[in-house]
């Protein structure tokens, strides 16, 4: 199964689903990019994806035009920006998924209240992607 999540920066949610989906099913090839992607993953992102093990450390945002021409079982966007503006793949696509979650990065307040709404995004993009399985 080969899996490519979008999301707009690629420094935060479609960086954490692919950290989970990697995981959770390790004979899939899972990959993320951004329509606009960010310079480095989100510093928030990778602290709270350490939390439960999952090390984001060496990823780095890439963008989905890199991708356009490889065929993909699941094209899965997590944020609407993404989704509308999805470009067309020139490889086969299985299926387009979108599920859709709140940006952590846009975030304001204490680095505690901060890492709260990361935690909160992470937790539930594990359960969809659980789901999703």
């Amino acid at each position: 199964m080969r899996v490519l999540v979008l999301c707009t920066g690629n420094s935060a949610r479609s960086q954490m689903a692919e950290g989970f989906l990697r995981a959770m099913d390790r004979g899939w090839e899972v990959y993320s990019a951004g329509t606009e992607p960010a310079e480095q993953v989100n510093p928030y992102a990778v602290e709270v994806m350490r939390e439960v093990g999952i090390d984001l450390g060496g990823s780095r945002p890439k963008p989905v035009e890199q991708f356009l021409g490889e065929p993909f079982d699941l094209v899965l966007t997590v944020c609407g920006e993404a989704e509308r503006s999805c470009p067309v793949f020139r490889g086969r696509v299985g299926r387009r998924v979108h599920i859709g979650f709140e940006d952590p990065a846009r975030a304001v307040g204490s680095p505690e209240e901060v890492r709260k709404v990361f935690r909160r995004v992470r937790d539930q993009i594990q359960g969809k992607m659980r789901e999703l399985l």
